[in-house]
């Protein structure tokens, strides 16, 4: 009898394991690793240079190709460490970028919101364009204070709360709808 529940107990440890591991392996999937940032002071303002790396899983592909939008938020924040009060949040922007499939024109359609549109013919070309994006301004020239220093912290990521509402609470429940960065912190001495 005790050695009937203890074969049990390991077949059900096997089988637990063997479900939590291909698990584990598309959460890592489900990631965007951000590989370049950087912040730069030109003339209209400072400008963030930043690249992704993610890939769009099978679900999300999927719900693309039939007709459903995808946003990705950029979000990023200048705070300056004070040592008698809370950081100083000088600086805090947001950028959305939409792509989307037409399934007439069989063309994606990436749009940065509120600016730019353009077309794609392939699902690479367009995640390309969200990836690399152009030097974003994200403050304009005298909103930092010149010689000090800044904590930047960058996150990108899926914008679910753009999705249709029935297609929210999908989205939140489901671990195929999970795309995002870990927050990046690097800091930045204002020129």
């Amino acid at each position: 009898m005790i050695q009937r529940f203890f074969r049990l107990l390991c077949w059900q440890l096997l089988i637990s394991l063997a479900c939590a591991l291909p698990q584990a392996a598309h959460a890592a999937e489900g990631t965007v690793e951000i590989t370049r940032a950087y912040i730069e002071a030109a003339e209209e303002g400072y400008r963030l240079s930043a690249g992704y790396s993610f890939e769009l899983n099978h679900g999300l592909e999927d719900a693309l190709q039939s007709g459903v939008q995808l946003y990705f938020t950029t979000e990023i924040e200048f705070t300056r460490p004070r040592w008698y009060w809370f950081d100083e949040k000088a600086i805090a922007a947001k950028r959305t970028y939409r792509i989307h499939y037409d399934v007439l024109l069989r063309q994606y359609r990436v749009t940065i919101i509120g600016s730019v549109q353009q077309t794609f013919s392939n699902l690479e070309d367009a995640l390309f364009f969200i990836r690399r994006p152009t030097r974003w301004v994200v403050a304009p020239r005298g909103a930092l204070k010149v010689g000090e220093v800044y904590n930047v912290t960058l996150r990108m990521g899926m914008d679910r709360d753009y999705l249709p509402k029935p297609m929210q609470v999908n989205a939140f429940n489901n671990s195929d709808w999970r795309l995002a960065s870990n927050k990046k912190t690097f800091q930045y001495r204002a020129e």
